[in-house]
């Protein structure tokens, strides 16, 4: 079960605050015993990595989740004028059958003329926690739907471990075969008369962008017509591998997510068969996507230098790059995992340039490929 709590309120303060939180955790719990005065760290045990996490587990082997990180209630309509939220949000469900739900974003005014791109967003949290409800995600995916201007479907997929990977992917392709329904007017919702449907885009973040990844190569096997997805951008994209790369090896006691938690996430979040190099965790690896990737769409991806998974990042642009795919990256010096979600500058350098991406990327399927580091 989830102890985080729903807000009515616009939650603009709240987006500090549920940061403050998060980091508040992650350093006076993950460092029990930073040596006070030893100079090798004690190893880490699971006990360890779920303190961080704030989980534990419940007798039927489900997952209590304690990270009290504010959970959001939609803004469907707006109620205050003097204090209008940065967009319009609501919840959507996706079919009687199940909770599957996306939550629709659009700017407070529309353009009346002019479509939007479609955005659809897979939110952080490695797999095993968080929601498109909670209130950073939520706040991410307002001000992407009020600057950019585009409309946002933020996606809520199943969590691991009570649903392993690739639970997350079929949540996230079922989440476009909706995109596609409604590009088709079937059951249209008001809101998507504002969306270009031949301007889609997947974005992810952490263990979304990954999701973005693997869910962007699942749809080659589809006709999504009339929607065209133009891009993929994956934002300090979660990835892994049994061989330790060597941001990992130099930040491997980072405290925004340190190895040993990682290690933890991928054994709760994988297939039981699968170790780190499985192709979920490890694209580079090997495994059934590896001759799909040069017919991937263009691709923006963001690396920091001081976040452990960088190496990870680059190493998946240079696979992309030898398929042919166009790619923009953003490799930043210094920063860390989640930076956007503490440090306001760097969360608007993002929106920046993803909106430079999404606005600049035309409507032909062949772009000049372009890598920055």
């Amino acid at each position: 079960m989830f102890r985080q709590h729903c807000l009515n309120q616009n939650p603009k303060s709240w987006h500090a605050l549920a940061y403050s939180l998060l980091v508040f955790l992650l350093f006076s719990q993950s460092w029990p015993s930073i040596m006070a005065d030893e100079k090798v760290a004690k190893p880490h045990t699971w006990q360890d990595a779920f303190k961080v996490l704030g989980i534990s587990w419940n007798p039927d082997g489900t997952l209590n989740r304690e990270i009290l990180i504010p959970m959001v209630n939609a803004t469907p309509i707006l109620t205050d004028p003097n204090n209008p939220p940065l967009a319009l949000s609501a919840d959507i469900q996706l079919s009687p059958e199940s909770k599957a739900y996306v939550r629709l974003y659009i700017p407070v005014t529309p353009p009346a003329t002019t479509k939007l791109p479609l955005i659809i967003y897979l939110h952080g949290g490695d797999f095993v926690l968080y929601s498109a409800s909670t209130v950073i995600f939520h706040e991410f995916c307002n001000n992407i739907a009020s600057q950019f201007p585009a409309v946002v479907v933020s996606v809520e997929y199943r969590l691991a471990p009570e649903n392993r990977i690739p639970a997350a992917y079929d949540d996230a392709l079922n989440a476009i075969f909706w995109v596609k329904n409604q590009a088709l007017g079937i059951g249209r919702d008001p809101w998507l008369d504002y969306a270009d449907f031949s301007k889609v885009f997947l974005l992810g973040s952490s263990a979304g962008a990954n999701i973005v990844y693997h869910t962007a190569l699942r749809t080659l096997d589809f006709d999504l017509s009339p929607i065209k997805i133009r891009g993929i951008l994956l934002n300090q994209p979660f990835f892994g591998g049994e061989i330790r790369t060597p941001s990992e090896l130099r930040l491997i006691d980072d405290p925004y997510v340190p190895l040993y938690v990682c290690d933890v996430l991928w054994t709760l979040a994988l297939p039981h068969y699968a170790n780190r190099d499985h192709e979920f965790c490890n694209p580079i690896a090997g495994g059934s996507y590896l001759g799909r990737v040069s017919r991937l769409p263009r691709v923006f991806a963001k690396a920091d230098e001081g976040d452990p998974l960088s190496d990870r990042t680059t190493q998946l642009v240079e696979l992309l790059l030898k398929n042919g795919v166009s790619v923009v990256y953003e490799y930043n010096h210094g920063g860390f995992h989640g930076i956007e979600l503490q440090n306001t500058t760097a969360a608007q350098s993002l929106y920046n340039a993803m909106k430079f991406f999404i606005y600049s990327t035309g409507v032909t399927d062949h772009e000049d490929s372009h890598a920055s580091y």
